[in-house]
């Protein structure tokens, strides 16, 4: 039997929450260990797609060491220019924190048992952010508050003197 994918598809915890299951026990039920498990140390949810065009170099960390640039010309990328803006990007997050510093970081939380891709930078308090689970990430990478104890993985981060190029390297 073959499917016919529309775009209409739901996501699992959208068709879960059509069923009336609340957030308590819609944890309860993918943590159980059924075929739509979002506890597991991997995820099964597809990465960002990263436009091919202003992006070179290996964003991925399944390719390889992280290593690559970005052009922030590109209208996939010139987002990244206004302060308090994010993009993921492959692998991992960029953001232009206070002070109009990059920063980047591993996209997926790093609270055990879950790999949430639900982390998103917060000007007003200058903090990567989960809104999984609630733990937050200061810009060197260490854990604000938890319930995460694990730092997330930072990258190196380098712009170029015209501004108009981003250098990210493991």
């Amino acid at each position: 039997m073959t499917q016919n994918p529309t775009n209409d598809q739901m996501k699992r915890g959208e068709f879960l929450r059509s069923l009336g299951l609340n957030s308590a026990a819609l944890m309860a039920f993918y943590c159980m260990g059924t075929s739509l498990t979002a506890c597991s140390k991997s995820t099964t949810d597809p990465a960002p797609t990263t436009p091919a065009s202003g992006l070179s170099g290996n964003a991925d960390t399944s390719a390889g060491a992280i290593n690559f640039t970005v052009d922030l010309t590109n209208s996939n990328y010139n987002s990244l220019k206004t302060v308090g803006s994010f993009l993921k990007v492959g692998s991992v997050l960029i953001a232009n924190t206070t002070g109009n510093k990059y920063v980047t970081i591993q996209r997926l939380c790093t609270h055990p048992g879950f790999n949430f891709d639900q982390v998103s930078y917060t000007l007003s308090t200058n903090t990567f952010n989960c809104s999984g689970h609630g733990s937050a990430f200061n810009v060197d990478g260490t854990v604000k508050n938890g319930p995460t104890t694990v730092a997330t993985k930072l990258y190196t981060t380098t712009i170029s003197a015209d501004g108009n190029t981003l250098t990210v390297k493991a």
